[in-house]
């Protein structure tokens, strides 16, 4: 049975109508080689039956035990009202606020939104949310070639202890629109070196500073220093944030000596289930003089002709969110289920629950990391400064171990080896606040027996 409500005589007519003679026609702006024919690979139909068997198959294999690993996905406990309220009708099935007067409980929602992660990020102004982190970023580096009229070059600088993902879902964004991303590499510590040595990438001129913080190896840049000297060079900095370690940290907002011009990241820590890797959603935050250059919705608070509080879309006309290739970018729905949970995570964890989340991950690592490199041939790598994450290098390959010690109920982490294989036998550990300390002790158990039969293997 096809659901596709257009029968071929519609489509005839409506062709008719535009005087034009195919489907084709309508997207012919789209250039040739940019289109896809087919899908190769792709599974055949199921009908519902087989679709909730398959789907059932695929749900029991899920891993189940202790999880360590983190990588920009993170597990943290979610409130049991989170997705109680936010699975209500009223949020689950709204749809785009652009009739206000039957849209304030959305557009409310949407501007407490705003206002958290303003107070959160130390910014002036939020949108209302962005695909994923990686998404937030590409936009962001557009925002920034769009907002910096100072620099000519599209040139971005972007620490090379990013995100991987972040970085490879940014290029394929910004690079055919001929802006050009150069990392600055890590130094020995996995951190950005000291700011003297990125000289020479700065004598050409760039546009904008892309910063983690924490980076992806965990540690803490010197994001005050890193902004100073990027503001002297007239460019702008982009921080890319995890929204739970900046409870205790320092926020964008307050970087260096005026902070941080744009702040992105993504929500997914902010009471969102890992869920195999989505839906999760991307935040933006930014300074006042760039709102005219960012993306997606802004929520206004107002009054109305009788003097009672209301709330609208403002500083956008909605022809910006249809105007495709000519709009400032192409975002309209979104993620709006998704920003609704976190706007009623964070209103019940509040900014001292958030903060106890922060500083029970932050202790969690800190305790795991000690008991490590307690063990034989186990070796932390980086600074002294890290937040939830860290990098430990093991005799032996992590690929094994990781199947081992999933054999024991314990994810351990993630393997560096993709994408830094020059960190050797590495492997990336995540502490939040799920983990107690007889799962920390657990982890160390399992690991040392468990570099003890593959070191005894490979004797064999």
């Amino acid at each position: 049975m096809s659901f596709i409500p257009h029968t071929p005589e519609d489509v005839r007519q409506m062709l008719g109508e535009l005087d034009i003679q195919s489907i084709d026609a309508l997207f012919d702006e789209v250039p040739p080689e940019l289109l896809v024919r087919d899908l190769p690979g792709l599974a055949p139909a199921m009908n519902e039956m087989e679709m909730l068997q398959h789907m059932g198959d695929r749900a029991a294999a899920n891993f189940n035990g202790l999880c360590f690993m983190g990588a920009g996905a993170y597990e943290h406990h979610i409130p049991s009202a989170v997705w109680d309220i936010a699975a209500r009708g009223e949020f689950m099935t709204a749809y785009t606020p652009y009739q206000a007067e039957a849209s304030q409980g959305t557009l409310q929602l949407v501007y407490e939104y705003q206002s958290m992660m303003t107070a959160l990020m130390g910014m002036d102004v939020s949108n209302a949310s962005l695909y994923d982190g990686a998404s937030a970023l590409a936009e962001a580096v557009l925002m920034a070639v769009r907002g910096n009229r100072k620099d000519k070059t599209r040139r971005i600088l972007v620490a090379g202890t990013l995100n991987p993902r972040y970085l490879r879902a940014t290029r394929a964004i910004v690079e055919p629109q001929g802006i050009t991303l150069e990392t600055l590499p890590a130094s020995d510590s996995l951190c950005l070196a000291n700011i003297s040595k990125y000289e020479k990438q700065a004598s050409e001129g760039f546009c904008a500073l892309v910063i983690p913080m924490p980076n992806f190896f965990g540690q803490i840049e010197d994001v005050h220093g890193l902004t100073d000297w990027a503001h002297r060079h007239q460019a702008l900095v982009i921080g890319v944030v995890n929204p739970v370690a900046v409870n205790l940290l320092v926020p964008p907002g307050q970087w260096g000596q005026t902070g941080a011009d744009i702040a992105v990241g993504d929500g997914q820590p902010l009471g969102l289930p890992l869920a195999s890797g989505g839906p999760y959603f991307g935040f933006m935050c930014c300074r006042q003089a760039l709102v005219r250059q960012m993306p997606g919705r802004l929520i206004g608070k107002t009054v109305d002709s009788e003097g009672r509080e209301g709330y609208a879309l403002t500083l956008q006309a909605r022809e910006q969110h249809i105007r495709r290739a000519k709009a400032t970018s192409n975002i309209c729905t979104n993620q709006g289920l998704a920003v609704t949970a976190a706007t009623i995570h964070m209103a019940l964890m509040g900014a001292s629950g958030l903060q106890s989340v922060a500083q029970s991950c932050f202790a969690g690592a800190h305790q795991l990391s000690q008991q490590l490199e307690s063990l034989p041939d186990v070796e932390r790598l980086g600074g002294a400064a890290y937040f939830h994450e860290f990098v430990i290098r093991l005799p032996v390959a992590p690929e094994k171990v990781i199947d081992e010690m999933v054999s024991r109920g314990i994810l351990p982490g993630y393997d560096l080896g993709e994408f830094f294989p020059d960190l050797g036998n590495a492997l990336l550990v995540c502490v939040t606040e799920m983990r107690s300390p007889a799962d920390i002790a657990q982890y160390v158990t399992a690991l040392s027996e468990t570099l003890k039969n593959l070191e005894g293997a490979q004797s064999c």
